[in-house]
């Protein structure tokens, strides 16, 4: 049988792919980190890991071992609140980013529904600056969203590089404004790439505003201009555009989780430590 905590620390380690930063959100010395592992790895006959001084990179039984251990816990956790009588109640309010929500955020929230029946789940998808003035007015108890470069609020669940995308490779004469489709604001992304084209002295302008996702695909898709999503997270029939247009870098865009108060309790701490410990990376 696989030791629960070993697991724990397994895809802490897993989603930080550092056995330092594991041990700090763990509240674990480092040493002990590799302890847990090395048992693990033990228990499990397999090398889970390859570390050197500079990554920890995943071996092939470390990724298959990832939905066994979710499962593992998962099952764990529901065996333990039925005999202890401690079923979770509540209601929470969570609001998510559209990107994030659509993609990479589904199977844990399908999880955690099914998990916990008696919670009354309420979801919010919007924009981050949005989101986050909600939480702020006591509207919502947790969002995961996307946080302005500098900034330091929030646990960090996702780090993307922000890419340059349309629906047709574009000529874009430098010569010519960069026709832009943006997020309305508050945007987080709207931001910064406005705040990079003012840096690089490239002219722009906005040919198309939309508070959706969808809105600005289909414009992409149309060919109105080019917009701006994560790297991981292009959504279908656009594409990144090449280099060489004189595109500034937009560098990276971080989503974190965001709750109501200084610390969470309850529905909203649960679902918390679910998004955190998925194996969605940093």
């Amino acid at each position: 049988m696989l030791d629960p905590v070993l697991l724990r620390t397994f895809l802490a380690v897993a989603q930080t792919r550092s056995f330092t930063r594991t041990a700090e959100r763990l509240g674990l010395r480092q040493s002990t980190v590799s302890q847990h592992i090395r048992r693990l790895e033990d228990e499990a006959g397999r090398r889970l890991f390859v570390r050197d001084t500079h990554s920890v990179t995943m071996t092939a039984d470390g990724e298959a071992m990832i939905e066994f251990a979710r499962g593992i816990l998962t099952a764990n956790e529901r065996a333990e609140r039925y005999f202890a009588g401690s079923e979770l109640r509540g209601r929470l309010r969570f609001g998510a980013s559209e990107d994030f929500v659509t993609t990479l955020l589904p199977g844990v929230l399908r999880e955690f529904v099914r998990t916990h029946p008696l919670v009354e789940f309420e979801l919010t998808v919007g924009l981050s600056g949005e989101l986050i003035a909600k939480l702020g007015r006591g509207e919502l108890d947790l969002v995961c969203g996307k946080r302005r470069p500098g900034e330091d609020r929030g646990r960090v669940v996702w780090r993307d590089r922000l890419a340059w995308v349309s629906g047709v490779q574009p000529r874009l004469d430098p010569a010519t404004p960069v026709p832009l489709i943006l997020y309305s604001p508050p945007s987080v992304t709207r931001d910064i790439v406005l705040a990079a084209l003012e840096r690089s002295g490239r002219a722009w302008r906005i040919v198309c505003t939309s508070g959706s996702l969808s809105g600005l695909r289909a414009a992409a898709l149309a060919g109105l201009g080019v917009t701006i999503f994560p790297g991981d997270l292009i959504p279908a029939g656009l594409s990144e555009i090449a280099s060489g247009h004189g595109l500034p870098d937009l560098g990276s865009v971080e989503f974190v989780l965001l709750g109501a108060g200084r610390t969470l309790s309850g529905p909203a701490a649960e679902l918390a430590d679910a998004i955190l410990a998925s194996g969605i990376r940093v």
